[in-house]
């Protein structure tokens, strides 16, 4: 089966200070996508289409995209390798962007530039985070059971999983029943407290969320036909905004929802028992655990177990991602 894996790797990385999804963590400077997609490819996926800002496509395409696109896919095809740019272009002619927006619309619009290059059925990740080989197996396989039109499927993981104790996170909460997403909302400022409690701290209030809930961690799985779907809500979404707005998203999560709320999708939802883990750098200055200072740039205590995690997975023969 044909597969598109869709990576959004558009976002600023404002948490990092920088770009963060093309910093490497791998011995020979690797980055994290290389390990996704290397993933990826072995589980069956056939095309890659990378979300990109416009200034990003030289530096992509000398990091990784060049490389994987000389790489074999399992049905003995070349891997294809696409480039999809976010920017304002592709919004509705009806929407006047404000002056002073800076920020990209949100994950909804990112997977919307991808739609000239994605014809088959393709899963969304972000680029920053690593979700466990066996979900990229797992959601290949359950792509292939989905019908063309009015279902869906999404990996979630247990909220304890997901947390990180070097800041706030964002997640969709997931309420599931008999294996299938019955409601999601985001929870924009998820906190792991000293004494292990989780709550979501936003607007100042404390709501607390059970460590074993099931979230979303923006691995979905779709089927070409939801671009129609997504156009549409990004629509409505942009026609609400108020003319000043500078800084609202349009969320899949969210969308997701509405179409759930609608009746107009159904979603699997696929557990993972997995450790989520990212590149997210500790505090400024500062080495992450020791609070010594550093003349490099920070990254996560997660990054020295992300690697060992991942090449125990990879033979010795190919532990350079995608070999």
């Amino acid at each position: 089966m044909k597969a598109a894996l869709v990576i959004m790797a558009a976002g600023l990385g404002s948490r990092y200070g920088g770009n963060k999804q093309v910093d490497g963590v791998g011995p020979g400077g690797e980055i994290l996508m290389e390990y996704s997609i290397h993933d990826a490819i072995r589980a069956g996926f056939t095309k890659i289409v990378f979300i990109i800002k416009d200034d990003m496509v030289d530096l992509m395409r000398t990091l990784c995209g060049d490389r994987i696109a000389g790489l074999t896919a399992r049905d003995g095809e070349p891997v294809e390798v696409c480039y999809a740019v976010q920017d304002y272009s592709s919004l509705p002619a009806f929407y006047t962007v404000p002056a002073g927006r800076t920020k990209p619309f949100g994950t909804t619009h990112a997977v919307l530039c991808a739609r000239p290059y994605v014809q088959e059925p393709f899963c969304v990740i972000n680029a920053d985070d690593y979700y466990g080989v066996d979900a990229y197996r797992a959601i290949y396989q359950e792509l292939g059971r989905l019908p063309q039109q009015g279902k869906a499927t999404m990996v979630g993981y247990l909220l304890r999983n997901t947390v990180s104790a070097h800041g706030t996170v964002s997640r969709g909460v997931c309420h599931v029943e008999d294996g299938h997403l019955t409601g999601i909302h985001e929870a924009l400022k998820i906190q792991l407290f000293p004494d292990g409690s989780i709550a979501d701290v936003a607007d100042g209030q404390r709501r607390e969320l059970a460590a074993d809930m099931p979230v979303s961690m923006n691995f979905w799985g779709f089927m070409p036909s939801i671009f129609d779907q997504m156009e549409e809500y990004l629509d409505d979404f942009l026609r609400a905004l108020p003319p000043e707005e500078i800084k609202a998203e349009c969320l899949l999560p969210n969308m997701v929802g509405d179409l759930l709320k609608k009746g107009r999708l159904s979603v699997s939802v696929l557990h993972s028992a997995d450790r989520w883990y990212d590149v997210s750098p500790g505090p400024a200055g500062r080495c992450p655990g020791t609070g010594k200072a550093s003349r490099k740039r920070n990254i996560s205590p997660h990054a020295a177990e992300l690697k060992r995690r991942i090449f125990s997975c990879i033979p010795p023969k190919n532990r350079r991602p995608g070999g």
